[in-house]
């Protein structure tokens, strides 16, 4: 029967942390997927399947997960991915659909994302295998800036846009300050009803689920496409769709130092990942180097190569000096006439 261990009383002791956090941090889930697996009976305790994740465990103590054990912290790791739309921000979708992490390179570490990107959006997804660095980038307190370009459809202007930084709420749902720039709208040939097209720049600290679409919904435009450029001081630059790129430990340590435990923190300077190179396209050759060396009649003859005289017309002729179809030998090639080479007059 399943128990729950007790917890330790008291003051706990050095190194001894909750189970969500110690299997967070082993980059085994989010602290909310880990009490889903506790819950279903997943997660086991020195042999023990734990029913709550009220508990605390040692550096001592063995913790397994649908059987298979797993293995202690490592540094902090932090990647930059550019995520395509059409990919799932799960590590296993019950819809079948494709997730990122299946389309993540196989010789990178078993990694969490921070935060989501919804199917359609795409941009810069931070990933980490450290879950209390994953849970510290998403809380508002952190003071992280999210920045996103939306192409929308419709009619606004500057103004309304303005009035964002007050919040909004929407069906119930409080929304904190945004900072929105209209940087584009362009008409088509005829105004169409449906409004311009319109290219929106905005920066939010919350993140919450689909708060971009929402918030520019309930001011009349439709989202078509969202592009997530920055999140915090990592911006996408010219990563290309479908890259990931690993952040150095000297950086990662200057910037998020204060976030990461400091039994946690990466050591060294260059990072562990090098993203494969580039294969380079064959250039096209120049037509005429296909043959590229001298001409030689002779020595291409004895290389077995070079022209030759066609078999189906030496099939024709017969043997040099035998007309076939009249059974006779020709005249050997001294006795034949030979053409007068007298310069013609002019």
């Amino acid at each position: 029967m399943p128990v729950a261990p007790a917890a330790p009383a008291g003051v706990p002791a050095e190194g001894e942390e909750r189970v969500a956090k110690a299997l967070a941090r082993a980059g085994v889930a989010s602290r909310r997927e880990i009490e889903r697996l506790i819950a279903a009976g997943r997660v086991a305790l020195n042999g023990q399947v734990l029913i709550t994740p009220a508990v605390k465990v040692g550096p001592n103590d063995i913790l397994t997960v649908d059987g298979a054990p797993v293995d202690s912290a490592e540094p902090a790791r932090l990647f930059l991915y550019h995520k395509p739309p059409g990919l799932v921000t799960t590590h296993s979708d019950p819809k079948g659909r494709p997730t990122v992490f299946q389309a993540l390179p196989r010789d990178l570490p078993r990694l969490i994302s921070v935060g989501r990107l919804d199917l359609a959006s795409e941009g810069l997804l931070l990933l980490t295998n450290d879950g209390g660095l994953s849970r510290a980038l998403e809380l508002p307190a952190t003071g992280l800036a999210r920045q996103y370009r939306a192409r929308a459809r419709g009619r606004i202007d500057q103004a309304r846009l303005d009035s964002l930084k007050d919040g909004i709420t929407v069906e119930g749902v409080r929304y904190g300050a945004i900072t929105a720039h209209l940087d584009k709208a362009t008409e088509g040939p005829r105004k169409a009803a449906g409004g311009a097209n319109l290219w929106i720049t905005l920066t939010l600290a919350e993140g919450k689920n689909r708060e971009v679409r929402r918030v520019l919904e309930a001011l009349g435009l439709l989202v078509n496409r969202l592009i997530r450029v920055a999140y915090g001081p990592f911006a996408l630059g010219d990563l290309e769709r479908g890259a990931v790129q690993e952040v150095g430990p000297r950086v990662l340590r200057e910037l998020l130092g204060h976030l990461i435990a400091p039994a946690h923190l990466p050591k060294g300077e260059r990072a562990q990942y090098q993203p494969p190179a580039p294969a380079k396209a064959a250039s096209p050759k120049p037509r005429g180097t296909a043959i590229a060396r001298s001409y030689s009649p002779k020595a291409d003859a004895k290389k077995g190569f070079g022209p030759k005289r066609p078999a189906a017309k030496e099939a024709k002729e017969g043997p040099r000096g035998v007309t076939p179809h009249k059974g006779r030998p020709s005249p050997p090639p001294s006795s034949r006439p030979r053409r007068s080479r007298e310069p013609r007059p002019r």
